[in-house]
């Protein structure tokens, strides 16, 4: 059954109301700090703390006036408050406020994150054990290649999400930072240990050095970290949508019962879920440009990136949550057909097989160049059948590429007939498969 995914959980990390939430606990996180430190008194700092609050309606008339977005919350704040207002934002600048209050939202945005590709990567796990031997073809520039499993293909994806699961956890790290450090960043009217009680209370750690915002190579990591990610998920779009193909129907997206797919042809089963994969992909790495040149922003500070990140951290965030969920239902209810991949893999008469009849010549005595001329001009009149639309096995149900190969006088000069047809073995591609597997799922 498909799972209906809802963006609230994700959304509500940026919301007005999200947004000012953070900026209140970033600034009561300093009265708490400023408190221990000795400056502001205990009967204050909890009026403070128990009383401080905020109306989204009052910042907005007052922001109408000041065309400042922190004052008019600030003052919507004071407004809650008696003289213990006078502490309230002390020795602090804006971005102390907002850029420590971001890293908040960032910091429980990219937890969900984290946990989807967890869930996705569980999804993986148990359909690529499902299939572990199930045979098909593998492909190289759309063209058959050699047998492999779809098993194997699966392993391939779930060692890429673990790449990106690591990458993700590593940024975290790096975004999730905050700063109470003043003006310039020189902790002239605000302490050190400020800031460190402040982050502390917070969870977040601090920077090292800052000057009047946190560096924004820290948010270009998480951009680049998502369009990655975005990159990956989209591959895993792009194969299904082939595997989909009328001429490949190997797989297919789950198709409920009552869904349809044209208005005008009522035979169609179209991939719409990775079609729609492919187009949020493109979205999430076009975040990645703008993250990236805010990263050069004017001396010690402007205000270029804000209007940017306004954009697009909520809008890449909620995108790659739905996307992870919309891939991972994929996934999960992905139709399978077994039997379609083993006729694909049968399509071309045995030619999947031709490197194995290669490899087997040279331990026979042939010259590689010889060895590459005797396979491949067997294997060049088996393409002219297949463009001729004739049969690729014979009666015998055996393929047309072994039945050139044993007619071969050169070839059999090297190989006996058993030989040649031991080359012929599927077993023979999977054998190594428990063993990658043991690699992957550790």
């Amino acid at each position: 059954m498909i799972e209906r995914y809802s963006r609230k959980e994700m959304a509500q990390h940026w919301t007005m109301q999200a947004k000012y939430q953070a900026w209140l606990d970033v600034e009561i996180a300093a009265v708490k700090a400023w408190n221990r430190l000795g400056l502001i008194p205990d009967e204050d700092a909890k009026k403070i703390i128990d009383n401080a609050g905020f109306s989204i309606e009052r910042i907005d008339e007052i922001e109408a006036v000041t065309r400042h977005d922190l004052i008019a919350f600030t003052t919507s704040v004071s407004e809650t408050l008696g003289e213990e207002s006078r502490w309230f934002h002390y020795g602090m600048t804006s971005s102390d406020t907002v850029d420590s209050a971001v890293a908040l939202q960032m910091k429980a945005s990219l937890e969900i994150i984290i946990a989807d590709v967890k869930m996705m990567m569980e999804s993986i796990k148990k359909r690529a054990q499902e299939h572990k031997m199930t045979l098909m073809v593998g492909r190289s520039h759309g063209i058959h290649g050699e047998p492999i499993t779809f098993g194997l293909v699966l392993a391939v994806w779930y060692d890429e999400m673990a790449r990106h699961l690591e990458n993700l956890e590593q940024t975290m790290d790096v975004i999730a930072v905050g700063q109470i450090s003043g003006a310039m960043g020189n902790f002239a009217h605000a302490p050190i240990e400020l800031e460190e009680y402040a982050m502390e209370e917070l969870g977040l750690k601090s920077a090292p050095a800052s000057n009047q915002v946190i560096q924004r190579d820290r948010y270009a990591r998480l951009a680049t970290a998502l369009a990655l990610l975005a990159s990956t998920i989209e591959k895993f779009a792009v194969q299904v949508r082939h595997w989909q193909r009328t001429e490949v129907y190997e797989c297919e997206e789950f198709f409920a019962k009552g869904q349809k797919g044209s208005s005008a042809m009522p035979h169609k089963r179209n991939p719409i879920l990775t079609e729609n994969i492919t187009g949020l992909a493109r979205m999430i790495r076009a975040y990645a440009m703008p993250a990236m040149e805010n990263v050069a922003l004017w001396h010690e500070r402007d205000i270029s990136h804000s209007s940017t990140e306004r954009f697009w951290l909520p809008d890449a965030f909620v995108t790659s949550d739905f996307m992870l969920h919309r891939m991972n239902n994929v996934i999960a209810n992905l139709t399978v057909m077994p039997e379609n991949m083993m006729k694909n893999l049968n399509l071309t008469g045995g030619l999947v097989f031709s490197q194995r009849v290669l490899l087997e010549l040279p331990k026979a005595g042939v010259s590689r160049e010889d060895a590459y001329k005797v396979v491949q001009r067997n294997a060049m009149k088996v393409w002219e059948e297949i463009q001729q639309g004739k049969s690729t096995t014979n009666e015998k149900g055996e393929s047309l590429y072994l039945q050139y190969l044993l007619s071969d006088e050169e070839l059999r000069d090297a190989l006996s007939e058993e030989q040649i047809r031991e080359c012929f073995s599927f077993e023979y591609y999977t054998k190594n498969v428990d063993r990658i597997f043991s690699r992957v799922f550790k």
